[in-house]
This record gives structure tokens, sequence and C-alpha cells, in this order.
């Protein structure tokens, strides 16, 4: 506890002018009794100094049952008083900072030995870490003549996650024709997505002739299962494309589909407009039964990154174009401001696109244009809902 000075209120200042006065003019003429009512009326305001210069008897600890939730879920801390004197009570007020905002924290009267809880509401509307502390006390002296703060140095944060909604699942597996067509393979086959030099203990019946022939050095195949499309999550992240709440529900979105290819153990990525935040998700991930809990797990780092993630106010868009490069499936997910026409183009950049846009002001729907599903819906919850009705088939 860091004590701070002790200072008058506006009623100790009234108090101390209007004994000075009452003092000097009884003692100027000579009127024993105003001058003594004076001299009382300066006392008091000494005691008053006095009482609220004493340290407070407490001790405050400060309780988070929760570091991490979910946005729009409920929070609360916790502060613990305890009053350290063995006779006295201790009346005294209090003022917290939480998310930079002062909130009163209003104290019961604390019987000596007493200890009390109270909790605070922890904001959860929008995404990001929100501090709380330090708190300060109060101490008040005798008819609240002086007042003395006393500052509390215990912190504490609790990161607000965006919300990971349920997805049923991403469409089938995609495979590339050799002759660029793009076709669906709902069960077994390979896809060719890269090359390696042939290391021992490597299959030779992934042998890629042509590329050995050309190279003259042994090139082995990397393929990929189509039963697992790689999903890429592009998310604008420009201050322009959204109004309101916005940009918190399209990153309610991106969480939901990650973790839902998370959950299915598909490969994945999730990077803004602006390049501001790009992560690989890995594929073949070992999700147990609980997948809710499984796909927050895993993704961890996604979360963490769009819980700290900002909106810019740059118009950028270097970020599409190379992160869209052999996505199976891309989702493109922006506001009811943004530039549709060039976010139809990213969208289409792969086998199957799906546009989605937070319209607080259209109703809930979906459509296909240009070869991609565009989905509305004024929450996260309404595009999760038209994903799972219009994309999973």
């Amino acid at each position: 506890m860091s004590p701070m000075p002790v200072r008058l209120t506006a009623r100790g200042w009234g108090v101390f002018a209007t004994g000075v006065v009452m003092l000097a003019a009884g003692l100027w003429a000579r009127y024993p009794g105003v001058a003594g009512f004076g001299a009382a009326l300066l006392a008091m305001v000494v005691v008053s100094v006095g009482g609220a210069a004493l340290p407070a008897p407490l001790t405050v600890r400060r309780m988070v049952p929760q570091a991490r939730v979910s946005r729009l879920t409920p929070c609360q801390a916790g502060l613990s008083l305890t009053n350290r004197s063995p006779w006295l009570p201790v009346r005294i007020d209090g003022e917290d900072l939480v998310a930079g905002r002062p909130l009163p924290v209003e104290v019961p009267v604390l019987a000596a030995g007493a200890t009390e809880r109270i909790d605070i509401d922890v904001p959860t509307h929008r995404r990001g870490i929100v501090e709380m502390g330090p708190l300060t006390l109060l101490r008040r002296g005798l008819a609240r003549l002086a007042v003395a703060r006393s500052g509390f140095g215990d912190r504490a944060t609790v990161t607000v996650l965006p919300r990971v909604l349920p997805v049923v699942g991403l469409p089938r597996g995609i495979q590339r024709s050799h002759v660029g067509a793009d076709e669906r393979v709902e069960h077994g086959g390979t896809d060719l997505v890269g090359l390696h030099e042939y290391v021992p203990g490597d299959d030779l019946r992934r042998l890629h002739w042509a590329s050995s022939a050309r190279t003259g050095t042994l090139m082995i195949r990397d393929d990929a299962d189509p039963s697992r499309p790689h999903l890429t999550v592009l998310l604008d992240d420009r201050l322009s494309s959204y109004s309101g709440d916005g940009f918190e529900e399209a990153a309610d979105v991106a969480a939901s589909l990650v973790a839902a290819a998370a959950a299915g153990g598909h490969p994945g990525r999730l990077v803004t407009l602006s390049g501001a935040l790009d992560v690989e998700l890995p594929g073949e991930t070992s999700v147990d039964s609980d997948g809710g809990a499984a796909a927050v797990a895993v993704t961890g780092p996604v979360l963490d990154g769009l819980a700290a993630l900002e909106p810019t106010d740059r118009d950028e868009t270097a970020a599409a174009a190379t992160a869209l490069h052999g996505s199976d499936i891309v989702a493109v997910i922006s506001g009811e401001f943004a530039p549709t026409a060039s976010l139809l183009v990213d969208a289409g950049r792969s086998a199957f696109g799906v546009l989605a846009l937070i319209d607080p002001h259209g109703d809930r729907f979906s459509e296909m244009v240009a070869g991609v599903v565009v989905l509305r819906g004024p929450r996260a919850d309404d595009i999760v809902d038209g994903w799972n009705l219009a994309v999973i088939r």
C-alpha cells in the first residue's frame, strides 16, 4: 500500500476558514466564546487530518477466477478486504481502475477482524486485454473534513478472446486435376502439392519421373489427402469496412472457422488483409472427443492473435494475393462498407470461395455471386448459421 498526501475536502476548507476567522475575530474583539468556538473548529480540522493520515489496517487481495474468457461471456473479478484491527471498525471508500476507467467500489463498514468480498464486473463486449488496478482506497477523517488516498499496486489482467461458435465443418476435399480444372473428390485420391529431393527412407512409389528427368535429381511427390482441404481465412481488418461492433463479430467468425478446421484436423491459415496477423494451423491435428475445448486449445495462437488485433486505418491489401495461393477453401470476412468486387475476386482464387459480410442493416441471407457463396448477417451467429446451411451440404 502506498499512502498519498492528506488533503482537505471542500467542507474541510470551509470549516478551517470559518475557524480562523472566528478565532481571529474573537481575540481581536475579546469575545472568548467566539474565539473558543473558532479554536474548536480548528481542532476538528486537525483531528480529521490526523484520522485520515493514519494508515488503514487493511489487507487487500485481488482474485481473477478466469484469466481468459470468450467475448460476451459474463466475467467477474473479486476483491477481498480484511480489517486487521482487533478492535476498531474501518469505514473506507474505494475506486478501482478497470480497462482504463475509474469504477466506484462500495466498501461496507468492516468490523474488527472481518473480511468482505466485493465482485467487480469485467467488460467483455470487446476483444483485448482488460487491465484492472491499481485499487485506490479513500480514508476520510472526522466529519469528512480531510481525505487521504492509498494506492494498492496489486494488478490483474483478463484476456478477452473472440467467440468460437459451433461450425458443422468444412466442405468435402477438393483435388486439382493436372489440366487445371477443379473437381470435388469425396473419397480417396491424392493431390500434388509440392516436390522435394529424395532422402533415404522415402517411398520410391512417389517418385515424380518428369521432374526427376528434367532436373537430373530424384524428386519425390508431396501429396495431400483431398479429404482434408486447406482452409484460408482472410479477415478484412480495415476500420473503414465496418460499423459499430462489426469487426468484433467478424473476428468471431474467423475464430470459429479456424477452430472448425482444427477440430477436423485440417490444415489452415488465418491472415488479415493488411498482413498484421498471419498464423498457420498445422493439419493432422489430434483432437479428442471434446471437440470444442480441443479446438480452442489447438488454435490458441490464433485466438491470442485475434484478441490483440486492432483494425487499421490504412487501406492495405498486399497480403491477400500471396496468402490465398494454394488454398482449397477461402473464406473472406469483411463488413458492410467493404468493396465487395475486389473481395469476390479474392474469394474466387480458390476452388471453393465464401465471402462473409457483417451487415447490421440487412437481413440474413445467402446467395451465389460469380461462383462465390456470399453470406450476409448482422451477427457472427447468423454468418455461422448460413455457413452450416449453405456451405456444408
